[in-house]
């Protein structure tokens, strides 16, 4: 997903995914080429200006405006901040050839219905916790407008599920708005719309999938 907001629909990455993601015996290199000259690479590795260039494509996906204040860090912190102060989180940034932040994806690799820290998105333990223990692990995700549609979300997606799976998770799974069109690009990737709820007065769908090489 990236986040759900009032709206109903998450204004998320449509980037193509050209590839499966690969199996969880597959090696993993610490950056990944692309055909477009993208990386994929560990996000907690970025220096102050690419994080700032990560803030500023999570906040322009949002479709929102907000001045400085609580509810600005409020929304932040619930759909990027955690990840970025949790070490035991995935953070993963796509860079351009001049090395500056096209696109990220954060997410935790444990079940989310079982952890207090996710309390404020009440429908993991309300909505969705069977289907969490299935598909435990989740993931946001973002893209800047000019490097959609190009393949990068397709591969923050795959080097997610093989960090999910190398951990043991038997899936992964995101929520996102109920016929947004980022519904599409993560049919693409391989998930399966599994269930929909009303949270915040609004429509989402949860989307699963499940990981190769897992119990």
């Amino acid at each position: 997903m990236h986040f759900v907001h009032r709206s109903g629909r998450a204004r998320q990455a449509r980037a193509i995914c050209y590839n499966r993601p690969p199996q969880a015996g597959a090696r993993k290199a610490s950056a990944v080429p692309s055909s477009d000259h993208v990386t994929i690479t560990d996000g907690r590795s970025l220096g102050p200006a690419q994080l700032r260039q990560m803030e500023r494509i999570f906040f322009e996906a949002s479709g929102r405006t907000f001045t400085p204040g609580p509810e600005r860090d409020a929304f932040r912190e619930r759909w990027l901040g955690r990840y970025l102060s949790d070490p035991g989180d995935v953070v993963l940034a796509a860079l351009d050839a001049q090395h500056n932040v096209v696109g990220y994806l954060v997410g935790a690799v444990e079940n989310p219905a079982e952890q207090n820290r996710f309390s404020d998105i009440s429908y993991f333990r309300q909505d969705f916790r069977d289907l969490c223990r299935l598909y435990p692990a989740h993931l946001h995700i973002n893209i800047a407008p000019q490097f959609r549609n190009r393949g990068v979300g397709g591969q923050l997606i795959a080097a997610f599920a093989t960090r999910a799976a190398a951990s043991g998770a038997p899936g992964m799974h995101v929520v996102t708005g109920k016929g947004a069109r980022n519904v599409g690009f993560y049919r693409r990737c391989g998930f399966d719309e599994l269930r929909g709820a009303t949270w915040n007065g609004s429509e989402v769908v949860f989307l699963g999938r499940r990981l190769v090489g897992t119990a």
